[in-house]
């Protein structure tokens, strides 16, 4: 199995539009990070979590050619604005399944009201099979049993998901001790480190330092990084040697 890392930016990415920070004006391409989100594929599987605004870029650089599935974490924008630009594949390969919490099929039937729709649908409309994902009932995609892993972004409701010995989690800030423990025994975790400082809905470096050791996985990878956080060959100076600063286009094999 192969994980891709097509994004591992915060809300806005990296550069910031409009800032003269110096991670934004840095040169170097590992801090010019794109939205949050991942790209799994293995023998009999290709299934991206979240699909955010920079999809499309994000498929053209990592020469994706076929989605099976969508796992959404949760319904912000940083995760799901770029549902209209699965229609190339749709063109390709039909209806794609898009696995979310029934909050967020909700939510993204009134944002995409057209997708959705049954009557009058325009042709070239995307085509998405929801199915509702529940905090409790792995599932089966393909030959891979899916475990979702039910975290907290402040007060919002928010999936993980393990796949065999990989598990990501992002924009979380609590989880519940029932929880981690479906994360033991994990050889690869990729969780949200947003910045050094504090952070209301996310994990700032010391809150994920402690939650990697209570997983104790035997490699970390950060992702949801802020421009905040430095650049990232600083970053990776001050972590410990089994944990690794994520950047875009980063693909690990497990």
């Amino acid at each position: 199995m192969k994980v891709y890392f097509l994004g591992t930016g915060t809300s806005q990415g990296i550069p910031v539009i409009g800032s003269d920070h110096p991670v934004c004006q840095s040169v170097d391409n590992k801090d010019k990070r794109l939205r949050v989100s991942v790209w799994i594929h293995w023998e009999n599987g290709s299934v991206v979590i979240d699909c955010g605004p920079d999809f499309r870029q994000q498929m053209l650089t990592s020469n994706c050619q076929r989605i099976d599935a969508i796992l959404y974490t949760h319904e912000h924008a940083d995760h799901t604005a770029g549902l209209d630009d699965i229609r190339p594949f749709n063109f390709k390969q039909g209806p794609i399944p898009i696995y979310a919490h029934e909050r967020v099929l909700g939510n993204l039937k009134k944002r995409f009201e057209y997708v959705f729709e049954t009557e009058n649908r325009y042709p070239g409309a995307p085509s998405v099979v929801p199915v509702k994902v529940k905090a409790s009932e792995p599932f089966q995609l393909y030959d891979k049993t899916i475990v979702p892993i039910n975290v907290f972004h402040a007060d919002l409701q928010v999936f993980g998901y393990r796949i065999d010995d990989f598990a990501y989690l992002t924009d979380v800030k609590t989880i519940d001790a029932e929880e981690v423990e479906k994360l033991k025994g994990v050889k690869i975790l990729v969780i949200n480190a947003l910045r050094e400082e504090p952070h209301h809905s996310h994990f700032n470096l010391q809150e994920a330092l402690a939650f990697i050791k209570l997983v104790n996985p035997e490699r970390t990878y950060l992702t949801h990084i802020s421009h905040h956080f430095g650049l990232h060959q600083d970053i990776q100076k001050k972590l410990p040697p089994n944990v690794f600063v994520a950047y875009d286009n980063l693909e690990i094999t497990i």
